[in-house]
């Protein structure tokens, strides 16, 4: 398998980047699913993850690949307030909010969306949340008021969708925060 090389925790596939090794696990773009691939995998006893658009990221700005730092994408949930709301919360800017209504209130939300996408470029979720849903996305297209969270398995960021831009918020449960409180105490 000589076509198959890792390089920086690279993965590439007769000189494309196919993807990347990040704790065990080998994210992919499916474009590169082969046989040949997936024993390379196994032989290695990395978990495969099959993601479209992996190619295209890792390719993504010129230059060489062998130079560059993989980006690694954080999964995406979206959040809307849910339908029995009052309406008065809904589509507002974030200032407005918390002078008419205090802090955001995560119990408000629900999750819309869970998954992942090509990107982790907040302009860019916002237009695929609005012209090219993803499979799975059961809400309306991504408006003020929304909440975009992007993680991973350490950490959390959230960002509410406002007037012109993104606010970075606080947006975890209160009994996590009381919980992590206790354990320093």
């Amino acid at each position: 398998m000589k076509g198959i090389q890792l390089k920086n925790s690279c993965i590439f596939y007769y000189g494309n980047p196919a993807g990347y090794v990040e704790d065990k696990k080998a994210v992919l773009d499916s474009i590169f699913k082969s046989e040949e691939l997936e024993n390379w995998i196994d032989q290695r006893k990395l978990i495969p993850k099959w993601t479209d658009g992996v190619f295209e990221r890792l390719s993504k700005g010129g230059g060489d690949i062998n130079d560059k730092e993989i980006v690694v994408l954080k999964n995406c949930r979206i959040w809307q307030l849910k339908t029995d709301v009052s309406p008065g919360r809904k589509f507002i800017g974030y200032e407005e909010l918390m002078k008419n209504f205090g802090e955001i209130d995560r119990d408000n939300y629900g999750i819309v969306y869970d998954g992942e996408i090509e990107t982790n470029d907040l302009e860019e979720i916002y237009t695929k949340f609005n012209l090219d849903h993803p499979q799975g996305f059961k809400g309306h297209s991504l408006s003020i008021s929304d909440v975009v969270e992007l993680y991973d398995s350490t950490s959390s960021e959230y960002y509410y969708v406002d007037r012109f831009a993104f606010k970075e918020i606080d947006f975890e449960l209160e009994e996590q925060s009381q919980d992590m409180k206790m354990v320093y105490k």
